[in-house]
């Protein structure tokens, strides 16, 4: 059993090709990663709209794509391509332990596939979830 965090993507990136973790560029971004880091999981992953899975130290060129913008037809095709990498990377949805630090659209089709998650973010606002994850990173 592992414990994974899944960060969504967000709009606003870096113009040039780095790695995930640094291709998103806002503050709720970085609070999350930071929180993600802080928990010590054993694997962290970004939820990206183009890319599906990305690792943190993928290199990844900037985009312009959002599950917000997609029909449900959409992003059910686009949850069944992030279970495909899951399975892929041999997570095991049934046993592995997933905190998603994503919004509805990115996890809605997701979630349902999977028996153990916690969503510390559900409900809040934006600026709400930046002030929950300031508050809950775990000093290191």
């Amino acid at each position: 059993m592992k414990n994974i965090v899944l960060i969504s993507c967000v709009s606003k990136k870096k113009n040039y090709e780095t790695t995930a973790e640094n291709l998103y560029d806002s503050t709720l971004f970085k609070y999350a990663l930071q929180y993600a880091k802080s928990i010590n999981p054993d694997k962290i992953y970004i939820l990206s709209a183009l890319y599906g899975l990305l690792e943190t130290t993928d290199k990844v060129e900037p985009y312009n794509k959002t599950l917000n913008d997609m029909s449900a037809k959409e992003k059910k095709e686009w949850s069944t391509m992030v279970l495909k990498q899951m399975r892929k990377k041999e997570i095991d949805l049934e046993n592995d332990r997933f905190v998603f630090l994503a919004g509805n659209n990115y996890r809605k089709y997701l979630v349902e596939h999977i028996s153990h998650y916690q969503l510390p973010l559900e409900g809040k606002r934006i600026g709400e979830q930046v002030s929950y994850l300031k508050g809950a990173i775990k000093v290191v």
